[in-house]
């Protein structure tokens, strides 16, 4: 078996970063002129595919039809279903996955490719409206939307100006502003987000407290007047590294830590609980999302939280004391890490 060729890089480190930049910068700068070009016609778009009673058809053809299947696919996460059609493929049946009340979003950097003809025929046919997204005014796909995005002009990255890059970016970045305001309009958010996405990185991301705490059965808990051998004992056998110490009608008064039992050492033989602990503790509400909770223990540099209802004020003060509501759970952060949340 002969040996693999390996090719080997051309340029300097320095000229490859260099081109690296360079490419990104001529994106960047023609994403600029995209959102400088945004006006009526955007916003007349977004009022058309939000009134759509069935779905957004994404057509398009080569690169155009790449970024067309990630615009279906982000349009339908966020809210407004949407399905991608390759027109040539719909010349040979695919029509018939497009029905009255959809609305078709069509992507062509020239505006002129041929394939969407028989989808812009059939659209007719049905009295389907249609909306376009190319570079070129007076193209086909101008001339046959109801409402047509144009691009502005981009240079691309490409040394001969042919390969398509910063026209893609274009096409991309205008999709997920079209995905983001419909995403608003309709008033959807975090619940609604989290049920498209049960599994994956996102599903654990929004994942509440509740499904991660341990439950009042695993809560290190201890009354005020105990004395400090027995709240270390309590702190090392539930194996959280810190206790709540709560009054009879079980509120949290404040919690315990490896740092509150350094700083009392000398005296830990001579104290109680109430003299150690740390008042008005940090809290997670059972509601809140794995992320925004692991973010707050982050923040705090704390690895352990009680979780109160959500349905709890936050606090409460009771003459002159403070009060928190009854713990219903506690989380560790490495509750978090097992589930890939870092």
């Amino acid at each position: 078996m002969s040996s693999p060729v390996i090719l080997k890089t051309r340029g300097s480190s320095e000229t490859i970063l260099l081109r690296a930049r360079e490419v990104i910068d001529v994106e960047a700068r023609t994403l600029d002129l995209l959102a400088a070009s945004l006006g009526d016609a955007f916003v007349r778009a977004c009022k058309l595919l939000y009134s759509a009673p069935g779905r957004i058809v994404v057509a398009g053809v080569g690169k155009s039809g790449h970024i067309g299947r990630k615009i279906a696919a982000t349009l339908s996460a966020t809210g407004s279903p949407a399905i991608y059609v390759h027109p040539g493929e719909a010349a040979h049946g695919d029509l018939g996955m497009v029905i009255p009340g959809d609305i078709v979003l069509a992507l062509s950097n020239s505006g002129n490719t041929p394939e969407l003809r028989a989808i812009f025929d059939h659209a007719r046919v049905l009295d389907i409206p249609i909306v376009g997204m190319t570079s070129a005014a007076g193209s086909l796909v101008d001339r046959r939307a109801d409402i047509c995005l144009l691009l502005p002009e981009a240079q691309e990255a490409c040394p001969v100006n042919i390969a398509p890059t910063a026209s893609t970016a274009q096409q991309l970045a205008l999709g997920d502003a079209i995905a983001m305001v419909l995403m608003d309009m309709r008033g959807f958010g975090r619940e609604e987000i989290k049920s498209l996405h049960p599994g994956g990185a996102i599903g654990l991301r929004l994942a509440s407290v509740s499904e991660l705490m341990h439950g009042k059965d695993k809560l290190p808990l201890v009354r005020p007047d105990l004395r400090m051998d027995s709240v270390i004992s309590t702190m090392t056998g539930m194996g959280f590294g810190i206790a709540g110490v709560v009054d009879r009608a079980g509120r949290l008064l404040g919690i315990i830590t490896d740092g509150d039992l350094r700083r009392h050492f000398s005296v830990l033989g001579e104290v109680t609980a109430q003299q150690v602990m740390t008042q008005n503790p940090r809290v997670l509400r059972a509601g809140m999302a794995a992320q925004d909770a692991l973010r707050m223990l982050n923040d705090a540099q704390v690895t352990c939280a009680f979780v109160i209802a959500d349905d709890e004020p936050s606090c409460a003060v009771v003459g002159s004391e403070y009060r928190l509501h009854p713990p219903v759970g506690i989380v560790h952060v490495h509750d978090f890490l097992r589930l890939g949340l870092s």
